[in-house]
């Protein structure tokens, strides 16, 4: 898939992909200046996530949001990086 940037750096991400991901309007995306080509990840908010677990709390006492999730999701795996390929 292909999106044209504008001149303000703005970019429209591809409808099958902002569903896929589950992005919403609004959504903050982190990107990884280190990575050798573009790459977005939603930013977990944990403050939201504490606060929607705050009749649990109980239960969850010691555990982070962050925890939770990795233990109710699995671990995130990307797929590996690929090299850019130089276009003439």
């Amino acid at each position: 898939m292909k999106a044209v940037m504008t001149s303000k750096g703005q970019i429209t991400i591809p409808i099958e992909i902002r569903e896929r991901l589950g992005l919403e309007p609004g959504q903050v995306l982190d990107f990884d200046e280190q990575a050798a080509y573009l790459k977005a990840t939603k930013v977990f908010d944990a403050d939201r996530m504490d606060s929607a677990l705050g009749r649990f709390r109980a239960e969850l006492k010691g555990r982070s949001s962050s925890a939770l999730l990795d233990e109710t999701r699995g671990t995130v795996s990307l797929p590996p990086a690929s090299k850019p390929t130089r276009r003439s």
